[in-house]
């Protein structure tokens, strides 16, 4: 029995037809609202069929990991903030762990049950971004809009616990900068009783659509082996049946007393990768039902004053206070040395962070490891041989963020 063809994707020629062939030259991007981001893909084209593609990045590079060698460890979680900035919170609270790794710092667990709900939520966040988008690729808008709106609602969550939305700066070195408030815990307990009916309203609007279905099965397909090779991790692995998750293989801030599942695909393509983001909200969901449930009594945050500011009435009032304020804000904390290695779960992948000490008030080295970065390299053979138009909804499932691609 023949195997059927997908229809977004052509049959590669041989290497006389290639040779023969006279091709067009296309660039999408860097600056398209179709790349998403400001990246360029130099493509040569066989009509609407992709032949090779060449990716260039770093249009935006901003040098995060040379900036952060300059600044005290505290004033580095607004540089994470930048780098996939739709979950900024996650990569708060990875740098955060990552330090606390280097002073031998042991969070409370209350502390570590409030960023598991906001992490959690991040992770929600990043997934409403990249399925409602996969499903504007495909020309379904309203789905984009009416989930946005709990989107919003989890930036108000945010904007109640730290003061801000899109970059958070979210949490402290030690744990958090205060307490849940109780308008805090009114609109997450709001949220977590609409959101389930706006996520089922969304799956039955979008998941098992014909039009959606047939853009997205087989399109910009990659295989387990293929994936491991070029270093996936997070949903765009899972998405090829890796069952891998660094909340389960290496778990932080008590993510092993939450009971999770990892949702997987088979195919890797366009449609499994969708479809592992839906499952992984669920299984956020459920996480932070947990959370709230258990959430223990004690404090917020370490004791730790040489990297958490004293309440101000202290600073006004205590000698001891104000020393330790000044020296945090100046950046004038020394810490050990050392070389550690902290990664999270982040939304798209494993999130890493490499520091290197020398003792001094700053770190002497500091890499970041995006996982955008490494399974972009992954696209040009996801895409070629295959329709242009597959391209772009192959691009919006990867969820290329262009902030964590070029750091």
């Amino acid at each position: 029995m023949a195997t059927p063809t997908h229809i977004g994707q052509a049959i590669a020629p041989t290497a006389q037809a290639i040779q023969d062939k006279d091709y067009n030259i296309l660039n999408l991007g860097p600056t398209h609202p179709a790349t998403h981001g400001i990246f360029q893909n130099i493509l040569k084209m066989d009509g609407e069929i992709i032949r090779h593609a060449d990716p260039t990045i770093g249009y935006i590079h901003r040098a995060f990991e040379k900036l952060a060698e300059r600044r005290p460890y505290a004033q580095i979680t607004p540089i994470t903030d930048r780098l996939n900035y739709c979950s900024s919170p996650i990569n708060n609270m990875g740098w955060h762990m990552t330090v606390e790794k280097l002073i031998g710092c042991e969070v409370p667990k209350r502390a570590q049950y409030m960023r598991v709900i906001i992490m959690e939520l991040a992770r929600i966040a990043d997934h409403i971004v990249c399925d409602t988008v996969i499903a504007v690729d495909t020309g379904a808008m309203t789905g984009f809009l009416y989930l946005f709106q709990w989107r919003e609602k989890i930036y108000e969550i945010y904007e109640e616990i730290c003061g801000a939305r899109l970059t958070t700066n979210i949490g402290r070195i030690g744990g958090m900068e205060r307490d849940f408030s109780e308008t805090a815990w009114r609109k997450l307990k709001a949220f977590m009783q609409e959101f389930p009916k706006a996520l089922e309203e969304f799956d039955k609007l979008v998941t098992r659509n014909r039009i959606f279905v047939d853009r997205t099965v087989g399109t910009g397909p990659i295989s387990a082996a293929r994936a491991l090779e070029y270093g996936f991790t997070g949903p765009n692995l899972r998405a090829a049946g890796v069952d891998y998750d660094v909340r389960v293989m290496n778990p932080y801030s008590s993510y092993e007393d939450f009971q999770f599942s990892i949702p997987i695909g088979t195919s890797g393509d366009t449609y499994d990768r969708y479809m592992v983001r839906m499952a992984e909200m669920w299984e956020s969901y459920r996480i932070i039902e947990q959370a709230i449930a258990k959430m223990p009594d004690g404090a917020f945050h370490a004791d730790v004053p040489e990297f958490y500011l004293p309440p101000k009435e202290q600073v006004y009032s205590e000698m001891e206070a104000l020393i330790y304020h000044f020296k945090i804000v100046m950046g004038e904390t020394d810490v050990p040395k050392g070389e550690v290695y902290h990664c999270v779960e982040g939304g798209n992948g494993e999130l890493g962070f490499y520091l290197v000490s020398d003792g001094g008030r700053t770190p002497y080295r500091l890499h970041f490891r995006r996982p955008c970065f490494i399974y972009y390299q992954a696209y040009p053979e996801m895409i070629t041989n295959g329709m242009l138009s597959d391209a772009i909804l192959t691009m919006s499932s990867m969820n290329v963020i262009a902030g964590e691609l070029d750091a």
